[in-house]
């Protein structure tokens, strides 16, 4: 009898399989990258908890938070009121990082790193311009041989927040745009072949000959695409990088309180134009109590240790000012 008694407390010491706790998340393609190395860098520290995201687009992100089917969302593009109002529960945007929607393209002979005015590009995408020789791209790029080849433009086909960043900047350089086309997640693509997700708007472009698109920087960098760089408000043309998408973030002398902000097309001659926060979409209080205390446990880690990540994946840091904002947020979580 005894015998037994000590087998059954031998096994209910042993750690079950099912102590295991899954975080589900899902939304943009935008900071992918550096989440996925933050989950796997927490799950070390953590073995216990895991982290299931899904790399859907912020639209997506949006929806299934709005559904409660997920225990956390991401965005590019912050929510709107009408989106907030529809909430069954208080939902916090929570910035992480910054990042760069830069102009990819493929043109084969062309090795020069292109300029793009804010003209320019909004004249790709609303279809105005459509050779690569044509007159303006190469007076933005004199001494470049740019060839008498169509431009194919790629955009996403999918509700992205990496969308919302490059037509938010768009609308801010370009009445036509604005008017025209305007911004979003999603918007009706005056001409363009749609990719699913930073990852397919990038495969397609290296494999058209001709075709530009727009890609969060780290997507640009891995699949080895070139990228140009781009006219800023101070008028200087500046390629996305740390310092610069640090720069632009530098131009929010005010940030709100619940972190929906803009940074496109900031002052500062040394700003990239096309830069954004994005955003973690924290439903507080959680369903589950425990799952909102690993979620704040989490944040708080993000803060003060998943930041020294940023740089190898080529985004920027949270600036100072903006972690110390974030910290006290977090306090909201439960």
């Amino acid at each position: 009898m005894l015998r037994r008694i000590s087998i059954f407390l031998f096994l209910l010491a042993i750690p079950m399989w099912g102590d295991t706790i899954t975080l589900n998340g899902a939304g943009a393609t935008f900071p992918y990258p550096m989440y996925s190395k933050w989950f796997s860098e927490y799950n070390k520290l953590h073995p216990d908890i895991q982290f299931n995201y899904q790399s859907i687009g912020s639209g997506g992100g949006i929806r299934q938070v709005l559904a409660g089917t997920v225990d956390f969302g991401a965005t590019d593009g912050p929510m709107t009121d009408e989106q907030l109002a529809q909430a069954k529960t208080k939902i916090l945007h929570i910035p992480t990082v910054l990042g760069a929607d830069v102009p990819a393209y493929n043109i084969p002979g062309v090795t020069e790193e292109l300029k793009f005015t804010p003209e320019l590009l909004a004249n790709i995408f609303l279809g105005k311009i459509t050779s690569w020789n044509d007159a303006a791209l190469a007076k933005a790029n004199p001494g470049v041989n740019l060839p008498n080849q169509p431009i194919i433009v790629i955009h996403r086909s999918d509700g992205s927040g990496t969308t919302y960043i490059f037509t938010d900047y768009l609308s801010k350089v370009s009445t036509d745009w604005k008017n025209q086309v305007g911004k979003g997640t999603s918007v009706k693509w005056p001409v363009g072949l749609g990719g699913k997700g930073n990852e397919g708007v990038a495969g397609m472009i290296r494999q058209m000959q001709g075709s530009i698109g727009y890609v969060e920087l780290i997507y640009a960098v891995n699949n080895h695409i070139a990228y140009g760089s781009v006219k800023n408000a101070g008028g200087q043309f500046v390629k996305a990088s740390l310092e610069s998408v640090t720069a632009a973030a530098a131009s929010v002398k005010s940030m709100p309180a619940d972190f929906r902000v803009s940074i496109t097309n900031a002052p500062g001659k040394d700003a990239y134009p096309i830069a954004s926060f994005t955003w973690l979409l924290i439903p507080t209080p959680s369903k589950d109590r425990a799952k909102g205390k690993i979620i704040a446990d989490f944040l708080n880690w993000m803060v003060e240790d998943g930041q020294k990540m940023t740089a190898d994946l080529s985004y920027a840091p949270l600036p100072e000012g903006v972690e110390a904002k974030v910290k006290e947020t977090i306090k909201q979580v439960k």
